[in-house]
């Protein structure tokens, strides 16, 4: 059987490196951390695959890695963006089959799909945008926006839900939503049957588009 396991290259081992190298770890991939600072480095060495102090922008040190070997090399570089872009475009010209590059504004994210970036990501605009709508929400524990349009959120059954199940509310053609998943706890559990029966304890997961959502939160 194929493995199913990714190889993973993480360049620049900040706040956001870090947390995404822990995280694609803790998803069973393998992965390769690169930045100079050795003491970053050091630190992060026990918890990945492979770790290695090295100045990014040197082509033969990336040439060595075999960057074409991994299937994405992410650019976790943005304090300094002449050489985030540097990076991503040697990255290309060695046969990196995905490269997916992290920004700040929206110009250099266009910069960087120019010279050859297959994605771009915005976490800290990503995570402002997300917890702006968590706490505006009334009663929204978590939200996941999938689109300006639509999203996933988190929030606790209306009242007049608990107790019914879904079949006998008919959610989907009253409300034009979908119940995903339950969270009960810290376990999440998706939702395959329509018999459920909603409980005052527990945290329902819908999902639906923003105008839909809004107002099943704004009639709880």
């Amino acid at each position: 059987m194929k493995s199913t396991t990714r190889s993973m290259l993480v360049i620049g081992v900040g706040r956001f490196g870090k947390n995404l190298a822990l995280k694609l770890m803790e998803l069973g991939n393998e992965v390769m951390v690169v930045d100079k600072d050795e003491e970053a480095v050091n630190k992060l060495a026990p918890q990945v695959t492979a770790a290695k102090i090295a100045d990014c922008m040197d082509m033969d040190m990336l040439k060595g890695l075999g960057v074409r070997n991994f299937d994405v090399c992410f650019v976790c570089i943005t304090d300094n963006f002449q050489s985030s872009m540097e990076i991503t475009s040697l990255l290309k010209e060695l046969g990196a089959p995905c490269v997916v590059a992290k920004s700040n504004r929206d110009i250099h994210s266009d910069l960087l799909k120019k010279i050859g970036a297959d994605d771009v990501v915005y976490p800290e605009r990503d995570m402002a945008r997300r917890t702006a709508v968590k706490y505006s929400a009334h009663g929204a524990f978590d939200y996941i926006e999938l689109s300006p349009e639509y999203a996933i959120i988190e929030i606790a059954p209306p009242s007049d839900w608990v107790g019914q199940r879904i079949n006998e509310l008919g959610i989907r053609v009253r409300h034009n939503i979908n119940v995903i998943g339950v969270r009960d706890g810290t376990s999440v559990k998706p939702l395959t049957s329509a018999d459920h029966r909603f409980r005052k304890d527990e945290h329902i997961i819908i999902a639906g588009s923003q105008h839909d959502i809004r107002r099943i939160l704004d009639n709880k």
